[in-house]
C-alpha cells in the first residue's frame, strides 16, 4: 500500500499508456510525479494494438523500443480490398524511418512495459485511487481522491488529465469537449482463426454490408474489427464468423477457432477546447478521440505525453511557462488533423449507398497506382508528419 501524499509539483491522473508515458519520461529526466488511477491494476485485455514508426521513434530515448519489438509482431503491409479485389497497398517499408513497418503490439502489453520502465526509475502508479473533485485556481489546484477507502487531498502545481474521454480533470477544469458520436457501432475480437492471407498484412475489406479489418497479433491471433449495429456486449465466435464470411475473403474463407476476447463499442469524434488552462494539461483520450481508424489514437497521446514531458520538466526546473502554450497550440493542431483525417476515413468506409460504394471503390483503386500518393497515405499514417511540430515544441517558439 503506497502513502498517499499530501503535495507534489505533478499530478498525473490515470495510467493508461499515455499517463504511464508521461510519468516515465518525467522520471528518466530526473523530475519526480505522483500519478493515480481508479482501476486496481492494468487492464488484462489487448484493446489498442498498433504502435506506428512515429511512436517508436519518440519511445528511443526512454529505453522501451527494444522490448516492444521483441514482444510485437512487425506488419509492413496495408491493403484495402473488395472482398478478394486488392484496391490498393500502402507499403511501411517505403517510409523514411527506421521502423518501416505498423508494431502490433497489445496495450496490455505496451502498458506492462511502460509500468516496468517507470518502476525502474523509481516510480509507480497509487491505485486504486480515484478523483472524485477538483478546486483548481492560478496557483495549482487541490484535488480529492478516494484511495483505501478514505478521502484524501493532493495539492499540485501541475494537473495532468491523462484520464480518458470522461475525464474528471478535464470537467473540473471547464474545458469543453466538443464532438459528436458515430451513428455506426463496432465490434472487435481477439480470436486464433486459420487465415489465408499474408501474416505481414493489416487487411480492411470493404463490402455492401460493411466493413471488417484483420490484423495480426502476436502468439498467432488475429485482431477483428468491423462495423456492427445488432452485436452483443461481447460477440460470440458464431457472430465473428458470419461477419468475416459476409465480408471478408470469399475465394478462400477465414475460419475462426476460438475467441480470447470479444467487444462492442460506439466511435466518438472529439477534441477539447484547449490543452491547458491554467495549471491543467490534457493529454490522450481525455484531449482527443477519435474513430479507430488508421489506429491513430494511443500513438497521438503517447506522443503528447512525450513532447508535454520535455516542456514541463523544464518549466519545473524554472524556463518559462509560456512554452506550455506552444506546446497545448501544437498538440491541440495535431489533434484535429487526427480527428479530421479518421472522421473522413470512417465516412468514406462506412458508406451505405451502393452507388457511392462503387465509386469509393474506383477511387481508390485508381489513387492505389500512383506510387506517390500512396508513399504520403503511409507517412500520414505512421504519423511522420508531427516530427515538423515536435521540432517546434522543443524550440519554445511562440504559438
Amino acid at each position: 500500500m503506497m502513502t498517499v501524499p499530501s503535495e507534489t509539483e505533478i499530478l498525473i491522473v490515470g495510467a493508461g499508456p499515455t499517463g504511464l508515458t508521461l510519468a516515465a519520461e518525467l522520471g528518466r529526466r530526473g523530475i519526480d510525479a505522483v500519478t493515480v488511477d481508479k482501476a486496481a491494476e492494468g487492464a488484462n485485455t489487448s484493446r489498442a494494438a498498433v504502435v506506428h514508426a512515429r511512436t517508436l521513434e519518440v519511445l528511443e530515448p526512454l529505453g522501451v523500443v527494444s522490448q516492444m519489438l521483441e514482444e510485437g509482431v512487425k506488419v509492413p503491409i496495408f491493403r484495402i480490398r473488395d472482398r478478394d479485389k486488392v484496391l490498393i497497398t500502402v507499403d511501411f517499408r517505403e517510409i523514411p524511418s527506421e521502423y518501416a513497418f505498423a508494431l502490433m503490439c497489445p496495450q496490455d502489453r505496451t502498458e506492462a512495459i511502460l509500468l516496468s520502465r517507470l518502476q525502474a526509475l523509481g516510480g509507480n502508479i497509487l491505485r486504486p485511487a480515484e478523483v472524485t473533485g477538483a478546486d483548481i485556481n492560478e496557483n495549482g489546484a487541490h484535488v480529492q481522491i478516494k484511495a483505501y477507502d478514505s478521502i484524501h487531498e493532493i495539492s499540485a502545481r501541475w494537473v495532468i488529465g491523462c484520464d480518458g474521454m470522461h475525464s474528471k480533470i478535464r470537467e473540473a477544469a471547464g474545458i469543453d469537449f466538443k464532438g459528436a458520436t458515430y451513428n455506426e457501432g463496432f465490434v472487435l475480437a481477439d480470436v486464433h482463426m486459420d487465415w489465408p492471407l499474408d501474416h505481414e498484412e493489416v487487411s480492411l475489406f470493404f463490402s455492401p454490408d460493411g466493413l471488417v479489418v484483420v490484423a495480426p497479433l502476436p502468439q498467432n491471433r488475429y485482431r477483428i474489427v468491423a462495423t456492427a449495429e445488432d452485436a452483443s456486449e461481447k460477440p460470440s465466435v458464431p457472430y465473428m464468423q458470419a461477419l468475416l464470411d459476409a465480408r471478408g475473403p470469399k475465394a478462400k474463407p477465414a475460419r475462426i477457432l476460438d475467441s480470447v476476447w470479444s467487444g462492442h463499442f460506439k466511435v466518438h469524434h472529439r477534441v477539447a477546447q484547449n490543452l491547458r488552462k491554467g495549471r491543467v494539461l490534457l493529454c490522450g483520450d481525455a484531449a482527443h478521440v477519435h474513430s479507430p481508424a488508421g489506429g491513430q489514437g494511443m500513438n497521438t497521446g503517447i506522443q503528447d505525453a512525450v513532447a508535454l514531458a520535455e516542456v514541463l520538466a523544464d518549466v519545473v526546473s524554472g524556463s518559462d511557462a509560456a512554452r506550455l502554450d506552444t506546446w497545448a497550440v501544437d498538440r491541440h493542431k495535431i489533434a484535429e488533423r487526427v480527428v479530421a483525417l479518421t472522421d473522413r476515413a470512417t465516412k468514406v468506409a462506412t458508406l451505405r449507398s451502393s452507388v457511392g460504394q462503387r465509386l469509393r471503390n474506383v477511387a481508390i483503386s485508381f489513387a492505389g497506382h500512383i506510387p506517390s500518393f500512396t508513399q504520403n497515405l503511409g507517412r500520414t499514417i505512421a504519423e511522420l508528419e508531427n516530427r515538423s511540430k515536435d521540432k517546434k515544441t522543443r524550440k519554445g517558439s511562440n504559438p
